[in-house]
């Protein structure tokens, strides 16, 4: 049942990858209707395979990086939703859509765990992943942004209107993105931290313990205050705003891949699984 649910997501989500590169080219309103009802079926079918596993399992399924990817795929498809209902900006359905894709179909690829130790067995562990997770599907949609931001302002300074200048939003509106972004997605990746924080301390007895995903995670944090600080203090805004959004995700990639696997540490997804 679990393959048939996800194999049903995977072809929604590249179905409204089609849908979304059609509206790109033909800027139909009807198609982007599709694709978003062609997503969030799928999305919702991905919910059920969450709640299913969560049942079966008993704790949030996260021990390996093919469920890592699974989760955020699933995260960053229903941020773009509420995205999209909240404070629409349609083409970055263009880039979400395929992104996702990409994601579940390396999750399905990736081999499953076995069982995992009883440390990730947490009600409480599932909110620090949770909001970690969501505060990185904000943050991705900030990047995607921040690229349409550098590409529409490059357009508009060389006068050179080419493909993609009538099918973006104007800067105004994406810096707009970017900041609606920020305001959600740092309180998110804070309560990552904090929730994770205070976990630690429970199972390990200290909250910090450098490890090289807490120290990454914090690098990033910090790069995303500064953007808010900034923000709201200065009044930065455009292609400053942009390009450190897209630093902070940068940093996020490596904190959510590269610590994971190539890096030392609690976090590694080796040290979730149950030793014999």
């Amino acid at each position: 049942m679990e393959t048939l649910i996800l194999s049903v997501v995977l072809m929604s989500y590249f179905g409204a990858t089609a849908i979304w590169l059609a509206y790109l080219l033909i800027q139909q309103e009807r198609l982007y209707r599709y694709g978003v009802w062609v997503m969030g079926g799928g999305w919702m079918l991905h919910t059920l395979n969450l709640i299913l596993a969560v049942m079966e399992q008993g704790y949030f399924p996260g021990a390996s990086l093919g469920q890592a990817l699974r989760l955020f795929s699933w995260t960053l498809v229903g941020t773009f939703l509420f995205l999209t209902w909240r404070h629409p900006i349609r083409v970055l359905g263009t880039l979400v859509a395929p992104l996702a894709a990409l994601t579940l179909t390396g999750s399905l690829i990736l081999p499953q765990p076995g069982p995992v130790a009883p440390l990730l067995q947490s009600l409480w562990l599932s909110f620090h992943i949770a909001t970690a997770l969501l505060g990185n599907a904000t943050f991705t949609l900030a990047f995607m942004g921040g690229i349409l931001y550098l590409v529409q302002e490059h357009q508009l300074k060389s006068k050179k209107f080419g493909f993609f200048y009538r099918r973006l939003p104007s800067l105004e509106a994406l810096d707009a993105l970017n900041y609606y972004c920020l305001t959600i997605g740092f309180p998110l990746l804070t309560a990552g931290i904090i929730t994770g924080s205070i976990y630690a301390q429970y199972t390990l007895g200290s909250f910090w313990r450098w490890d090289p995903k807490e120290t990454l995670t914090l690098i990033a944090w910090l790069i995303y205050a500064a953007l808010l600080h900034e923000r709201l203090a200065v009044g930065w805004r455009g292609r400053r705003a942009a390009l450190m959004a897209i630093i902070g995700f940068l940093v996020l990639v490596v904190t959510f891949v590269g610590a994971n696997l190539w890096l030392q540490g609690y976090h590694s997804f080796e040290s979730f699984v149950r030793q014999p």
